[in-house]
C-alpha cells in the first residue's frame, strides 16, 4: 500500500484559474496531495495585475511555491499550464533549487516546436470568444453573462500575450522523467508532441486520450488514473535509489 505522500503542483491553462483542478482532489488517493496553483489576477488572486511575460510569471512562481516544491513533488500543467510547469522546472534546475519527481505536460506541443500562428489574430472580443467556443471547455454561463466574460477575455487576452511572447531557449535536458498527456482529436500533431523527449533527461512517456483540446475533462477518470500509476512508479525508483540509512 503507498504511504508515501507527494505533492502534485498543478498549472491552469490560458484563461482559466486554479478551480479547474479542485475536482481532483476528491477522485485521487489521499498519497497525491493536489495543490491547484493560482496565477495571478484571477480566482482568489483577481484583485493583483494580469502577468503577460511568461519569464516573470516564472520566477514568481518559482518564488510563491518555494515551501510546496520541496522533498517529494512533482508538477502538472495543461496547455499554457504545461508551457509554465516546464518553464519552473527548467528555472529549478538552473538556479540549484530541488527538482521535480516528475513532470505532466497535457495539451501542448513541446516547447521547440510551438506553432507561432495558433496565436495569430487573437487579440480581440470577437475572435477571443470564437477561440474560447472552438476549444470547447468553456461553461456555456460564461457567454450568458457578460460580467464572467469580460473577466474570462480579459485573463484570456493577457495568457495568449504571454504564449505570443514565449521564446524558446535551448536548454539541457531535465532530470527527471517527462510524462506528455494528449488528446487524439487535439490539432497538434504527434511530432510536436514527441519533441518534448528532446527536454527528458529521465525516462519519456506518451499517453493518448479520446477527445478534444479539454480531454482531461472529458476523460477525467483515465487522465487522473494515468497519474496515479505514473506517481507511484516514480516513487518507488526514488524510494530504491535512495541511498539506505547507516
Amino acid at each position: 500500500m503507498q504511504v508515501k505522500r507527494l505533492r502534485l503542483l498543478c498549472l491552469p491553462c490560458a484563461g482559466a484559474s486554479a478551480t479547474m483542478y479542485l475536482r481532483w482532489k476528491r477522485h485521487l488517493p489521499a498519497w497525491i496531495e493536489i495543490y491547484p496553483v493560482e496565477l495571478p489576477g484571477r480566482g482568489e488572486r483577481l484583485g493583483e495585475p494580469l502577468i503577460d511575460d511568461f519569464e516573470t510569471l516564472v520566477v514568481r512562481l518559482c518564488e510563491e511555491q518555494a515551501t510546496r516544491m520541496r522533498g517529494d513533488f512533482a508538477l502538472f500543467g495543461h496547455s499554457m499550464g504545461a508551457l509554465l510547469a516546464y518553464g519552473m522546472a527548467a528555472r529549478l534546475r538552473d538556479v540549484g533549487r530541488p527538482q521535480p519527481h516528475m513532470l505532466f505536460v497535457s495539451g501542448s506541443a513541446a516547447p521547440s516546436m510551438r506553432d507561432p500562428e495558433r496565436l495569430a489574430g487573437l487579440d480581440n472580443d470577437r475572435a477571443l470568444i470564437a477561440d474560447l467556443r472552438q476549444q470547447g471547455g468553456t461553461p456555456q454561463e460564461v457567454f450568458e453573462s457578460p460580467e464572467l466574460l469580460r473577466l474570462t477575455l480579459d485573463v484570456l487576452a493577457a495568457d495568449y500575450r504571454l504564449c505570443r511572447r514565449f521564446r524558446y531557449r535551448g536548454r539541457a535536458p531535465l532530470a527527471h522523467p517527462l510524462h506528455v498527456l494528449a488528446g487524439r482529436d487535439d490539432d497538434i500533431d504527434s511530432t510536436r508532441l514527441e519533441a518534448w523527449q528532446q527536454m527528458a533527461g529521465g525516462a519519456f512517456s506518451l499517453s493518448w486520450f479520446e477527445g478534444g483540446h479539454f480531454f482531461i475533462r472529458q476523460q477525467q477518470a483515465q487522465v487522473l488514473a494515468t497519474i496515479e500509476r505514473a506517481l507511484g512508479r516514480r516513487l518507488e525508483e526514488v524510494s530504491h535509489a535512495a541511498p539506505a540509512a547507516c
